[in-house]
């Protein structure tokens, strides 16, 4: 018996039609039903305009500070910094999620548009756990980017590709890989490089010409290179800061290279890396690399390594610097326990042109009739020289200039004396070689000169605000403070005045 005689014989015709329609009504709801329910899930995915190796994954990552980075295309600068929060490895799947809130600022004379973002990617979707991200870090005197993952540098571009990379809403910026951020006067002579990652990396090269298996730094030696006190404050000590975990394992990409600064820091350069130095700017071979570096780090303060916040000491740096150089003294001389044996040694720095002693020989005289033995030379660019001779003293002593850098050579408990020029110094020589000295474990004193010690006495007449109102001068701009208080300016000591400076220290070294 069929389904259609049943159905005839149980209803009749206007039963039948009842149902009928019932039923196409009922099946109707229950279609839209299902497409409201289940719509959210039916959608197409969305196109990720990136490459993702297999077997890669991403880190939780937010960003919610401001970091500042010149934009490739458009007329803003997005303001974005990165910082792990939490990392997931669970080996559950979920999904990717993104959340993301802002507010923009424009910024008067069209300088930059800046944005408080917050965003939250978590992939945990993959088995293995490998690192793919870009970090940049924005911070008073520097900024520089942390890649990682598919990385492609082409030198001849000055770029660097990621193209997978999604963490950012934007992922083009300029950076200058100069640790001395702010200073236009420094930043005309370093070159420009673009970072590219995520969607905007769309132009990256699709041909590996080398591959590396070390990570790479890349760095400028333009800027303020050349003056001693920038090739160790704004170069050598920021590069330091960067590569000292790599043990040696890295490789330098130099942009703007100066065979002569190389061949000048070769002992520190083959110290810090194991690997021959790249000229990038010359190169037409695309290098790829699983970790980039652009930029230096450092802190912002001259010749400073902040412990509480880095692996590493200003301790540190100088065992590295005796180890570079094969100093042998570690500690200055200790007088109580010498017996008077021994001579401590007093390194008087001398200088040509400006801020030098026009009575070098009086100085001397007088100090080693205190007992000291003295060597009164001029550094030179020679560095292992310099390292040596000035490791050899207990005592160093100069005007305050780019010469007294070469303290960071000096054995633990040594003492720097520093002689101060008129012109509103103090903050200056503070700032340089007074605040760094204490943290290279050494003595400091500071000796300020009086007006009849300047040279300048002989070039103003006595009632002239050079001589009386140097701050006048300052206002006005460094480069006149430089013309005149460091380009015009020689130290004739007094002295019989210098003289308690000096048995000072002969009183340190007794301690």
């Amino acid at each position: 018996m069929t389904y259609d005689t049943i159905f005839a014989r149980s209803f009749s015709r206007y039963d039948q039609k009842k149902i009928g329609y019932g039923a196409f009504l009922g099946c109707l709801l229950i279609a839209l039903s299902f497409c409201i329910v289940f719509k959210p899930y039916l959608g197409s995915l969305p196109v990720l305009n990136m490459r993702m190796p297999v077997d890669v994954g991403l880190k939780m990552l937010r960003i919610t500070n401001s970091y500042s980075f010149e934009k490739l295309r458009g007329d803003d600068i997005r303001s974005s910094m990165a910082t792990i929060v939490n990392e997931t490895s669970s080996s559950e799947t979920e999904m990717v999620e993104s959340d993301t809130t802002g507010t923009k600022e424009t910024i008067s004379n069209g300088n930059a548009i800046s944005s408080s973002t917050t965003t939250v990617i978590n992939n945990k979707n993959i088995t293995q756990q490998k690192e793919m991200k870009t970090l940049c870090h924005v911070e008073e005197r520097t900024e520089f980017c942390e890649m990682y993952g598919d990385i492609r540098v082409d030198g001849k571009a000055s770029t660097v590709f990621m193209a997978a990379d999604t963490m950012l809403e934007s992922g083009s910026w300029v950076i200058r890989p100069y640790s001395r951020r702010g200073d236009e006067q420094a930043f005309k002579r370093v070159t420009k490089w673009f970072i590219k990652s995520g969607v905007d990396a769309y132009e990256t090269p699709t041909q590996c010409d080398q591959r590396h298996n070390v990570p790479a730094i890349i760095f400028s030696t333009a800027g303020y290179a050349g003056n001693n006190f920038h090739d160790y404050t704004d170069i050598v000590l920021p590069l330091y800061l960067t590569s000292r975990q790599f043990d040696g394992e890295v490789k330098f990409l130099i942009t703007d290279k100066k065979p002569w600064w190389i061949k000048k820091f070769r002992n520190i350069l083959q110290k810090l890396s194991r690997y021959e130095l790249v000229d990038i700017d010359k190169e037409v071979n695309v290098h790829c690399f699983t970790s980039v570096t652009v930029g230096l780090k450092r802190y912002p303060q001259e010749l400073k390594i902040d412990s509480s916040k880095s692996p590493y000491s200003m301790k540190d740096f100088r065992k590295f610097l005796r180890s570079a150089y094969s100093l042998k003294k570690e500690n200055a001389i200790n007088m109580r326990d010498n017996g008077g044996k021994k001579r401590p040694r007093l390194f008087i720095l001398s200088r040509k042109s400006t801020r030098a002693f026009t009575n070098t020989n009086a100085i001397a005289g007088m100090a080693t009739r205190l007992g000291f033995e003295v060597v009164v030379t001029e550094v030179a660019s020679h560095v292992a020289r310099v390292a040596e001779m000035v490791n050899s003293c207990d005592v160093m002593m100069g005007v305050h200039g780019a010469g007294l850098t070469n303290m960071i050579f000096l054995p633990e408990n040594a003492i720097l004396i520093q002689v101060i020029p008129i012109g509103g110094f103090e903050w200056l020589a503070k700032t340089d070689f007074g605040e760094p000295s204490n943290d290279m474990n050494l003595r400091y004193i500071g000796y300020q000169i009086k007006t009849e010690e300047s040279t300048l006495i002989q070039q103003y007449p006595p009632d002239h605000e050079v001589l009386n109102d140097p701050y006048a001068i300052q206002r006005r701009g460094w480069h006149e403070f430089k013309s005149i208080y460091l380009q015009k300016q020689n130290v004739n000591l007094d002295v019989d005045r210098f003289r308690i400076t000096l048995l000072r220290a002969l009183e340190l070294l007794h301690q």
